[in-house]
């Protein structure tokens, strides 16, 4: 019988596909630090956790095709006989809770010897060393679990380089819509034989000092925002201020340099909430003001980001692109409604519900519906015009390939209608769209004056 830990060319097959549809429900996909994936060896990847099955994918996403990663996942998601089997041949292992009894803790002990076995013979293992799903951006305390294998693994290399833990960062733009960003920050490894003569001495105080030096990396690798009365503050602000500190220290144009603008004014704020607490008063009072007029205008925050405002030209430019391009946007959204839009129909009519997780079961529901319906819809074109079967073939990626210009063709639809009510409010000059452009030239001042 296979081991858990073991490549086979099926698991190969799934995996491949599995990784590139997950690539395909973001609209922007972006790995930074890749290089810090160790070549081989035990190794032991850890990311935060705050959307269900999504964040062991984006693990899988990096680590090399051929390596299968063995995962710790909650006990809950394997009640069901068939979703366990599947879950178990995907290489994913329960974590039971106290909050599941004492029982079944123990079970844990199981589960603790096989991932040993898996890093004991050169596999990675993957864990959300946080326990579980959080709901903030944030890093949370780390439970033991993850530092109890590291070291128990470890023993066999003594004070030699051998376990390595990987840090990886994920940062979603929104926890629940198809089509946003996602970054993946992946750090440099943690030897945790570094940590081995302090655990021999005390086991107590070496965990807890490779447990403090993972946290930080994290929160390195995140964007942290710890506090309980201030979150929404901090955010608001962090995204408002980017574009003009950004501009105003030339820092590169890309998705990555602009999340470390956004990682360097939260962490800006939250040390002004203990040194400056009226500052920080001021501004959430400000940025409940701004969101409030965000959402009387229709309109988002990008929006107000133009130092000159929108070019007429540039308007002209993309009203006309869209007009050329339509007749290839309106097949492409015809032959993908069924995909599109039947995994929110199902969850609707069946009820169906993955705490902190709409985003994987819209995946998981929609790695079936696509496929499925692309090869329903193709078969019944074949039979309806008598094409050869090569035309068969071509019109299965075919409609993959309408859907995602279909899906970017109505994103620009969108961002040049906000475009157009922006100049349309910004012609009138309205008290309300003047209230809202102080309001975000007022916590730009405030963000970078404190």
């Amino acid at each position: 019988m296979a081991k858990l830990y073991e490549y086979n060319r099926i698991y190969g097959i799934v995996k491949r596909f599995v990784i590139f549809t997950f690539r395909q429900y973001y609209g922007e996909f972006v790995i930074n630090g890749k290089e810090n994936i160790p070549a081989g060896g035990p190794v032991i990847y850890t990311s935060n956790h705050t959307n269900a099955l999504m964040d062991p994918l984006a693990i899988m996403s990096v680590v090399p095709p051929r390596t299968p990663v063995v995962y710790l996942a909650r006990s809950d998601y394997f009640h069901n006989r068939w979703i366990r089997k599947l879950m178990l041949y995907f290489k994913i292992l329960p974590a039971f809770r106290i909050r599941e009894g004492i029982g079944n803790v123990d079970k844990n002990y199981e589960v603790f010897n096989r991932c040993l076995e898996v890093l004991l013979h050169n596999k990675p293992v993957g864990i959300m060393p946080e326990g579980s799903q959080g709901f903030t951006k944030q890093i949370r305390q780390l439970v033991k679990g993850t530092f109890r294998i590291a070291f128990a693994a470890q023993q066999t290399y003594g004070l030699q380089p051998g376990v390595k833990i990987v840090p990886i960062g994920i940062d979603l733009e929104d926890f629940e819509k198809f089509g946003k960003r996602i970054i993946i920050n992946i750090g440099e490894p943690i030897e945790v034989a570094d940590f081995m003569p302090d655990y021999q001495k005390n086991p107590a105080i070496g965990l807890n000092r490779l447990r403090e030096k993972l946290r930080q990396d994290l929160i390195d690798l995140t964007l942290h925002i710890p506090s309980q009365r201030y979150y929404d503050t901090i955010e608001t602000a962090a995204e408002v201020a980017n574009e003009s500190i950004s501009r105003l220290f030339n820092v590169l144009n890309d998705t990555i340099s602009r999340f470390k603008v956004k990682q360097k004014i939260a962490s800006h704020l939250l040390d002004l909430e203990n040194r400056r607490p009226d500052v920080v008063m001021q501004l959430e009072k400000t940025c409940n003001d701004y969101r409030r007029q965000l959402l009387k205008l229709h309109l988002p925050n990008w929006v107000f980001d133009q130092p000159n405002g929108i070019s007429r030209l540039k308007m002209s430019g993309l009203v006309v692109a869209l007009m050329i391009t339509f007749p290839v946007f309106f097949p492409g959204l015809l032959v993908n409604m069924m995909p599109f839009f039947g995994p929110d129909l199902l969850i609707k009519l069946f009820k169906l519900h993955l705490p902190g997780g709409l985003s994987s079961l819209r995946f998981g529901l929609g790695i079936l519906i696509f496929p499925l319906a692309y090869f329903i819809q193709a078969w019944l074109i074949y039979k309806k015009f008598e094409l050869s079967i090569w035309q068969f073939l071509i019109l299965l990626p075919l409609q993959f390939i309408l859907g995602k210009f279909a899906f970017r063709w109505y994103q620009y639809f969108q961002r040049v209608g906000m475009m157009l009510r922006f100049k349309h409010l910004q012609r009138r000059s309205s008290e309300g769209f003047n209230q809202t452009v102080e309001l975000h030239n007022e916590i730009c001042r405030l963000v970078m004056s404190a």
